[in-house]
């Protein structure tokens, strides 16, 4: 079994040494041939992944528009520990003067609307759902 990681320091990163650290196993030490760290972005470290048939944790938005995907396939989704929550807030005006904050507090009362949420959740990659919306 071999297994890729982005090795970038990304979110992605983080939460894939957090997954190993929640498994008993600290990577720094314990990685070996079966470890490949790309150091690189999710695209590239895919193709590496597509191109040893090897496991790799990765975000839902490359792997839907990835086309190049050898034998890869999804193995687990959905599981509560893979959550990637993403939020809006506004820049405080009161450290950044410049801000819009009428504009910028618009945008986020769309984003959080019935239309806005709507509009998350019907943006697809090749026909796949991307987002889940989650504002109440």
């Amino acid at each position: 079994m071999l297994f890729v990681s982005r090795g970038d320091r990304s979110g992605t990163h983080f939460a894939e040494l957090e997954i190993w650290k929640a498994a008993g196993i600290d990577v720094a030490k314990d990685k070996g041939a079966w470890y490949r760290d790309t150091g690189q972005g999710m695209g590239p470290a895919l193709n590496t992944a597509a191109g040893m048939n090897a496991y790799i944790l990765a975000d839902r938005g490359t792997w839907l528009s990835f086309k190049n995907r050898g034998e890869l396939a999804v193995l687990v989704e959905s599981d509560k520990r893979l959550f990637n929550q993403y939020g809006i807030m506004l820049v405080n005006p009161q450290k950044h003067p410049s801000v819009k904050k009428e504009l910028g507090q618009a945008f986020i009362d769309w984003v959080v609307s019935p239309e806005g949420q709507n509009a998350i959740a019907s943006y697809k990659i090749n026909g796949e759902q991307l987002f889940f919306p989650n504002a109440e």
